[in-house]
């Protein structure tokens, strides 16, 4: 109850609506109904007129057409004399604020949720093992942090204890903990479980993953959509049409309070509330979800969604290469192997550091080399147990060895080896396919996106190679930054979902009707330019937001279609005369509070969505089943 007061208190035109009422009712039963109806018509032409300034200031802003209605229905009432339903109509509007506030913190609690639940402080631990408050802000990476049971870590780090639990639920939205070993990374944002735990910081606050997502919540809900500018002038016909019929009441009627009943429920409440209540709903689920929409604009045009495009490294894939097969010209697999291996881990090339990470975890002795030359993008040579090795491009073992022509191994990198000025074979690499994209591009499809591209810098035949796996329509290989802007930009049908990950995509997520970035292990760049950023690793969530953003636009609909619809019922009813102004006030407030209602169902999924979700995640378990099996060593 005292939450309540405390609340009402922001809401001063509430009280003071509310003390009108008081005063005028012990009037009216103190056998003073002059009196009553002096002070709630003052009061409520006050009211009229603090409206008035509200509207000239909307006016100026670029929107119309919203308080008209209000203040023509509190003016008639008070010229007819019917100043109690001139009183309501007050408390509707100023109630109607306290409701929307209400409701639009209920459709964001998971936004405000992540912000209110950033840390602000972190406990180091200095040299002698003793933990000293400090500043989140002043946490460097290297430093040892103590996180206490049930307290967010703080900054993004490595988990010094030997095990801990975790709820990553406002990261990744999967609600059941998750176990970390030793050495595995964790992120901030994370709530840790019942001990106490040491992490060694990777990165300082300001470039953490939870401080990032707080960045973006902050945006979005600075935000304010171009649905919601339309239901601004859908409000003028609105108005427009109110204000004929309640003409043409009284023109008919010939009694000027049938004016005053018709406008009493004709205010276009339902046109300033649902969208917002809405599109605050469907971000806060997005959110709950690891997406973050830092704009209900960029909601609405993942509802409208017709192609989706996307970068190939990092986003339908891993993004790391890994040895798929070895290759002979007459000698052993695994000399070969451990032969190229040897070279390779001189070089920071990340398909030597492919070679070499195979090499070991296929139990390989990595012998050493001596006299290790690299010639950058081509290829290393040295001389491993006494032979010449060679490993590196076609054109660079064609210029060692002097052979005419090489393989090309459909859909994967050939990494050449020579040994003592011979072609000795090669090794195939390919970046995997994520496990969840083909089903995402299937989900996709059926939400109704028509058409999916793949934009990659890679050659036709591995660009090829991979979309035939993941289900993509069309391809576009061997493209510059340039050249997948231009293809963005001419892409039909639109609007377009532009999805990438790396520096090189941030131009092309920028022009995109709506960017989504992999932020979860994308760069920064790619995340700022976005309008939309996936905060784990998962492509998945692409399909997820757009479903979510046809959700939001149908109930947003469906929530103004609800309240034009009771309002317009209303005031047939009103203009035959059947509904006294007082009581129209009141059930103007019925039809607030069921449009709020409905607006409010954008945070939970429909039957179909909730089908289509189920069926997307078992696409996934089907899908890393799969990996699992492909991933057994024979």
């Amino acid at each position: 109850m005292r939450r309540f007061f405390t609340g009402l208190l922001h809401y001063p035109v509430v009280i003071a609506t509310l003390i009108t009422g008081t005063v005028g009712g012990v009037l009216e039963l103190g056998g003073q109904p002059t009196a009553a109806r002096w002070v709630i018509s003052a009061f409520a032409v006050v009211v009229a007129l603090w409206q008035v300034r509200g509207m000239v200031e909307d006016l100026r802003s670029g929107s119309y057409g919203i308080d008209l209605l209000a203040v023509t229905a509190i003016g008639s009432t008070v010229a007819v004399g019917e100043y109690w339903a001139a009183l309501v109509v007050c408390l509707m509007l100023s109630g109607g604020e306290a409701l929307e506030d209400y409701a639009a913190g209920r459709a964001t609690r998971e936004l405000t949720g992540l912000l209110a639940n950033a840390p602000r402080t972190a406990h180091r631990v200095d040299d002698d093992g003793a933990p000293t408050d400090v500043p989140v802000e002043d946490i460097a990476a290297g430093d040892r942090l103590l996180v206490r049971p049930f307290e967010v870590v703080p900054v993004d780090g490595v988990l010094e204890s030997e095990a801990a639990t975790l709820d990553e639920s406002s990261l990744t939205g999967e609600s059941l903990p998750v176990d970390r070993r030793r050495g595995q990374e964790l992120l901030s944002g994370a709530v840790n479980g019942g001990e106490a735990i040491e992490v060694r910081a990777t990165a300082p606050a300001a470039e953490s993953q939870y401080q990032r997502i707080i960045e973006l919540v902050r945006q979005a809900q600075e935000s304010k959509a171009p649905f919601v500018r339309l239901a601004d002038r859908v409000a003028v016909p609105f108005t427009l049409g109110a204000l004929a019929l309640a003409v043409g009441a009284w023109t008919v009627s010939g009694d000027p309070s049938r004016m005053a009943e018709v406008l009493v429920v004709a205010t276009p409440c339902p046109l300033i509330i649902a969208a917002p209540v809405a599109f605050m709903g469907g971000m806060s689920r997005s959110a709950r979800n690891g997406v973050i929409v830092k704009s209900s604009g960029a909601l609405e045009q993942l509802a409208r969604v017709r192609t989706a495009a996307f970068d190939k490294t990092g986003t339908l894939t891993y993004g790391e290469p890994h040895v798929v097969d070895v290759h002979t010209d007459g000698s052993d697999a695994e000399e070969l192997l451990a032969l190229a291996a040897a070279v390779e881990q001189y070089s920071g090339h990340p398909l030597a550091v492919a070679v070499v990470d195979h090499a070991r975890s296929a139990g390989h002795d990595v012998p050493s080399a001596q006299d290790v030359t690299e010639v950058p993008a081509h290829g290393v040579r040295g001389t491993v147990q006494g032979r010449a090795v060679a490993v590196g491009s076609a054109r660079f073992i064609q210029g060692e060895t002097g052979e005419p022509s090489l393989p090309r191994p459909d859909g994967a990198t050939a990494v050449h080896v020579a040994v003592d000025g011979r072609y000795a074979g090669h090794l195939a690499l390919a970046d995997e396919l994520r496990s969840e994209t083909r089903a995402t591009m299937a989900a996709l499809h059926r939400a109704g996106v028509s058409t999916t591209m793949m934009l990659t810098g890679d050659g036709e035949q591995v660009a090829q190679h991979i979309a035939e796996q993941a289900g993509i329509d069309d391809v576009r290989a061997e493209l510059l930054p340039q050249d997948k802007v231009d293809a963005v930009r001419a892409a039909r049908p639109r609007p377009v979902m532009m999805v990438g990950d790396g520096v090189n995509d941030a131009p092309v997520l920028a022009v995109a009707d709506v960017g989504v970035a992999m932020g979860a292990r994308g760069s920064s760049a790619a995340s700022e330019s976005a309008d939309v950023v996936i905060t784990v690793d998962d492509l998945a969530r692409a399909a997820r937001a757009v479903l979510i953003g046809r959700r939001t636009m149908r109930v947003a609909w469906q929530a103004i279609g609800i309240g034009v619809a009771m309002s317009v019922a209303l005031m047939v009813v009103a203009a035959a005369g059947l509904l006294p102004a007082i009581v129209g006030a009141w059930m103007q407030e019925v039809v607030d509070l069921a449009t709020i209602l409905w607006a409010l169902l954008a945070m939970r999924p429909s039957r179909a969505e909730r089908t289509a979700l189920g069926r997307l995640t078992a696409d996934l378990a089907g899908a890393d089943r799969t990996r699992e099996r492909e991933l057994v060593p024979a």
